[in-house]
C-alpha cells in the first residue's frame, strides 16, 4: 500500500490518507432539474477513478455521491415541463443513472438521495436550533451565520462578499442577510412537501447534503468533494451547519475545476450546455473518459470539438496498439525493467495528488516504446493501468460487425457521397440502436462497438 496524497482545499497543503481507516468520500452530485452535461460528469468521473484507484492499492474507501432531488430549480423546471414535481425529479434522477452508466465506471457505493433522508435532516435542523445557532421564523428555519466564528474559512470571503444565492430564502424572514435557509415553510406553487416541528415545508439545499454525508460517512470522514463552484456557498454553509452541530465533518476537502467553453465555466445558466449522452453518443465513452481526466483534476478544462477529437485520437491510439499487441491471459508475464518503471510511475503519479495527465503519460511512453522494440509485458502492464483510469474496455477484442451493419455502413457511406444527408443520418441511427458507433475521418468511415 502506497502513500496517497490529496492537496486539501482548505490549507493549501498536501495531505497524507490514512491507511489505518475507512477512506468515507463524499462528492457532491447533481440537482435533477435537468439532463446532466459533461460538466457535471467531471467530478462523477474524478471521484469515482481516484474510489478505485485507492481500492487497487488496499484502501478501505468508501464512495457516495448523492442525488439532490428537492431544490427551487426542480419546482421552477417541472412546472415548465407541465410535470408534477416528484415525477419530474425521478424522470431526470433516473436520466442522470442511464447516462453515467454509459461512462462505463460502475456505480459509487452510496448514492442516497435528499427525498429519503429528510428524518436525519430534521434532526440535525433540530439540534442547531437547540444550540441556538439557528432558528424559526414564519414557517422558516435560518443558520445563524455569525454565530459560527470560523464561516468564510474555506471561501476565504469577507461578510460584503457573502451572496448566500437562490437558497438564501426570504430577507424578511431573517435576523440577519447573511443567515441562509435550514427549512422553507410550504409555498402554494410547491407541489410537494414534508411535515416537521416547525411545520409543513422542505430543506434547504445546503442541509441535505451535511445530513447524507453524517448518514453514508458519519460524523467525520475523509474527503469532500465537488466542483469549485461549490465552495461558496454550498460547502462553506455545510462546514458551518455540521461543526455548529458537533459533527466534526471533512478533513479534506478536494475540489475539481470546471469545464468552460469560450472561457465560460459550463453551466445552465450561461447556456453554452452540451449535455453527456450527447458526447457519449457522439465520441463515444471512451473518449469522454479520457478527455475528462486529460488535465489536472483541480484545474479548469477547455471544451470544444477540437479537444474531444484530441481525445479520441489518443483513445483510439492506445486501442490500436492493443489490437496488434494483444495481452495475454491473467498469468503473470515476464516484465521488461521499463515496463516495470512506467507502471510503476503510473500508480505513483495517481498516489501524488490523483495527477492523471502525467499518469496517462507514462502509459503513452510505453506504447511509444514498445512501438520500437519488443518488450515482454507490455500490453499486460498497459490493460493494468487502463483499468484503473476506466479505459480497460480498450483492451478488449472486438468482434466484427456483422453483415447488416457493415452493409449498413457501406449504404450510408453512398448516401453521404450522394449530399444525401437525411438517409445517412437515419442509417447512423439505426447503426446505433445495434450498437454500433460511426467514425469518420478522411473520406472513410468504420464501426466501432458501442459502450
Amino acid at each position: 500500500m502506497r502513500e496517497v496524497r490529496i492537496k486539501d482545499s482548505f490549507t493549501g497543503e498536501l495531505r497524507t490518507l490514512s491507511s489505518d481507516e475507512e477512506i468515507g468520500i463524499y462528492a457532491c452530485g447533481p440537482t435533477v432539474c435537468s439532463l446532466i452535461h459533461i460538466g457535471n460528469a467531471r467530478p462523477f468521473v474524478v471521484f469515482s477513478l481516484l474510489a478505485r484507484f485507492l481500492k487497487s492499492e488496499g484502501y478501505r474507501a468508501k464512495l457516495v455521491v448523492n442525488v439532490t432531488d428537492i431544490n427551487d430549480r426542480i419546482y421552477a423546471a417541472a412546472r415548465q415541463a407541465g410535470e408534477p414535481s416528484a415525477e419530474f425529479a425521478k424522470r431526470m434522477t433516473r436520466a442522470y443513472f442511464e447516462d453515467t452508466d454509459r461512462l462505463g465506471l460502475g456505480r459509487p457505493d452510496a448514492e442516497p438521495l435528499a427525498t429519503e433522508t429528510i428524518d436525519g435532516i430534521v434532526a440535525l435542523i433540530a439540534d442547531l436550533i437547540e444550540s441556538e445557532h439557528a432558528y424559526e421564523s414564519g414557517g422558516d428555519v435560518y443558520f445563524r451565520v455569525r454565530s459560527f466564528d470560523g464561516y468564510g474559512k474555506l471561501s476565504n470571503r469577507r461578510a460584503e462578499e457573502m451572496d448566500q444565492g437562490e437558497e438564501a430564502g426570504s430577507e424578511s424572514l431573517k435576523e440577519d442577510p447573511l443567515d441562509f435557509a435550514l427549512w422553507k415553510a410550504h409555498k402554494e406553487d410547491e407541489d410537494t412537501s414534508w411535515d416537521s416541528p416547525w411545520g409543513s415545508g422542505r430543506p434547504g439545499w445546503h442541509i441535505e447534503c451535511s445530513a447524507m454525508a453524517e448518514a453514508e460517512l458519519g460524523p467525520s470522514f475523509a474527503i469532500h468533494g465537488g466542483g469549485s463552484d461549490l465552495v461558496f456557498p454550498h460547502h462553506e454553509n455545510e462546514i458551518a451547519q455540521s461543526e455548529a452541530a458537533g459533527r466534526p465533518f471533512a478533513r479534506v476537502w478536494m475540489h475539481n475545476g470546471m469545464i468552460e467553453t469560450d472561457a465560460e465555466k459550463m453551466s445552465k445558466s450561461e447556456g453554452n450546455i452540451f449535455q453527456l449522452s450527447e458526447a457519449l453518443d457522439r465520441y463515444g465513452r471512451e473518449a469522454v473518459v479520457d478527455y475528462l481526466i486529460s488535465g489536472r483534476y483541480r484545474q479548469p478544462l477547455a471544451f470544444d470539438a477540437e479537444q474531444m477529437e484530441q481525445a479520441a485520437t489518443r483513445v483510439e491510439r492506445l486501442r490500436n496498439f492493443l489490437r496488434e499487441h494483444p495481452p495475454a491471459g491473467d498469468g503473470a508475464a515476464p516484465e521488461d525493467e521499463f515496463v516495470a518503471t512506467r507502471r510503476e510511475g503510473f500508480r505513483g503519479a495517481l498516489a501524488d495528488d490523483f495527477n492523471t495527465p502525467r499518469a496517462m503519460a507514462e502509459a503513452f511512453e510505453l506504447v511509444a516504446e514498445a512501438n520500437r522494440r519488443q518488450l515482454p509485458g507490455a500490453p499486460e502492464a498497459l490493460r493494468g493501468m487502463l483499468a484503473l483510469v476506466g479505459l480497460e474496455s480498450l483492451a478488449r477484442a472486438e468482434q466484427g460487425a456483422g453483415a447488416e451493419a457493415e452493409g449498413l455502413l457501406a449504404e450510408r457511406q453512398q448516401a453521404r457521397a450522394a449530399r444525401d444527408f437525411e438517409r445517412a443520418d437515419e442509417i447512423r441511427d439505426r447503426l446505433a440502436e445495434l450498437g454500433w458507433e460511426v467514425r469518420d475521418s478522411a473520406g472513410a468511415a468504420r464501426l466501432v462497438r458501442r459502450c
